[in-house]
């Protein structure tokens, strides 16, 4: 068996090697099908990392009345907290609402002189919440209009962030589904293009697998050289990937932070390696086989 299997590899490589040209076609066709791949399973991921970096600035603020202590708003904080949709809850005291004021507006003449005719700290404390996914802010809201802390709450700024709320929900929803009507298709031209790659070479050892199969070759012999082929073609196609991959991602790293302060392309590109080499590699190889094994029934008669 391991005779068998060594001569199976010996006859891959020595097939792969005897016609450098079309060696150099099937990995040059297989790197763009790995590439194909890589760029959706890339796109998916960095599509949802700059969605989530949008609704992590999204928030529904809840005010409380100029007249509501610390304690009481701390209680109502605690019952929100509790909520399963809340993620997060940050709060804002007056004097803290009107340091931030004053920051933002400093060079604003106007509104520091106005600031400073009021005379008092016209600011009220404010809870800032955050829902897990954008479609629980009306949960939330509606525990809290119906809740018995009401009496507390000057306002909820939830419909007047209703609009932003909701364009971001969809847009999650529109993403996942063009990713995954895209993904479907590209995996299946790439899926082709490579096929159709593996099969010409096959056809060019068409004379070669009859000869085989009448001196009483069996199938699995005269199939494995061209998986093993397959095999090389998509390993050797995932690294040329790989490398193409990481030179675009350093090179457009800056041009991509200025549109998405958050979002480090390289460094993102770097935390997934292990996971986007595993893809590569499944993606070439599997590739490489299945069409293979696809392609050379034709010439085997069974």
């Amino acid at each position: 068996m391991i005779t068998l299997i060594k001569r199976i590899f010996r006859a891959g490589w020595h097939g792969l090697t005897r016609d450098g040209g079309m060696m150099v076609a099937n990995v040059f066709i297989m790197t763009m099908a790995v590439s194909v791949v890589t760029s959706l399973f890339l796109f998916s991921n960095i599509s949802q990392f700059v969605i989530g970096s949008i609704q992590e600035k999204v928030d529904v603020s809840v005010y409380f009345k100029y007249e509501a202590t610390e304690s009481d708003i701390m209680q109502a904080k605690e019952s929100i907290a509790e909520l399963p949709e809340v993620e997060e809850i940050t709060y804002i005291s007056k004097e803290k609402a009107l340091e931030n004021f004053t920051e933002t507006h400093k060079d604003n003449v106007v509104l520091m002189e106005s600031l400073a005719e009021v005379g008092a700290n016209p600011f009220l404390a404010s809870l800032g919440i955050r829902a897990a996914q954008a479609n629980q802010y009306e949960a939330v809201v509606n525990y809290l209009e119906n809740s018995n802390l009401n009496y507390l709450f000057e306002k909820i700024d939830y419909y007047q962030r209703k609009p932003v709320i909701d364009r971001i929900y969809a847009l999650n929803s529109s993403f996942n589904r063009i990713g995954f009507a895209l993904s479907l298709i590209l995996i299946i031209v790439a899926s082709l293009v490579a096929f159709n790659a593996v099969r010409l070479s096959i056809y060019n050892s068409r004379e070669e697998i009859k000869i085989q199969k009448l001196v009483g070759a069996s199938n699995w012999f005269v199939r494995g050289p061209f998986l093993v082929q397959g095999a090389i073609c998509g390993f050797f196609a995932a690294l040329i990937s790989l490398l193409l991959f990481t030179l675009l991602t350093l090179g457009f790293n800056s041009q991509v932070a200025v549109l998405f302060p958050d979002l480090h392309l390289f460094s993102f590109f770097m935390s997934s390696f292990w996971m986007i080499l595993l893809v590569q590699l499944l993606t070439g190889v599997v590739l490489g086989v299945v069409s293979g094994l696809v392609a050379v029934r034709r010439y085997l008669k069974v």
